[in-house]
């Protein structure tokens, strides 16, 4: 069996070997997270899409396009973005924008979050999102959704992160 740490060593530059395990810097932590409402958007927009459609397939002559409204449209995008982000940070610790920028996100032990941690994390962090900004003045590199729930964000590019404790 191939030893990963050596692959790992392999695909990750030098420069961001030495990052590895570190905590994530506000400008990281915004990209990521600005990717991640990307996603969430494009999500909604699916549902729309896919709303629209069965509306269209069960009456396709009184056929218009729904309107939802923006309360609905900021609802929706909201509760996609928290279950979004809890379900990734507990099944992997990362996100697709996570994934884009090396980062993983872990609880006090340096383990994944379980399922209530992720979702209180995800909850304050969709709520909240000016909080990261604590991250700039933290010596420690944390937001405040970190301190109050002791998580990280730390840099980790390896396929295969870290278990359940």
């Amino acid at each position: 069996m191939p030893d990963r740490s050596a692959a790992a060593r392999i695909l990750v530059p030098a420069p961001a070997r030495a990052a590895q395990g570190r905590r994530a810097g506000v400008v990281t932590r915004c990209t990521a997270a600005v990717v991640d409402l990307l996603v969430a958007c494009v999500g909604v927009v699916g549902l729309y899409a896919a709303w629209a459609a069965v509306l269209f397939l069960l009456r396709p002559r009184a056929f218009h396009f729904p309107d939802p409204g923006q309360g609905w449209l900021l609802t929706a995008l909201l509760c996609l973005l928290t279950a979004y982000l809890a379900f990734a940070w507990m099944t992997s610790g990362q996100t697709v924008g996570d994934r884009l920028l090396g980062l993983r996100v872990v609880n006090r032990h340096g383990q994944l979050p379980g399922a209530g941690l992720a979702l209180v994390r995800a909850v304050l962090c969709v709520l909240f999102p000016i909080l990261l900004f604590w991250v700039a003045v933290s010596r420690q590199n944390r937001s405040v959704q970190d301190l109050l729930l002791r998580t990280s964000v730390v840099y980790d590019w390896t396929a295969q992160g870290p278990g359940r404790r």
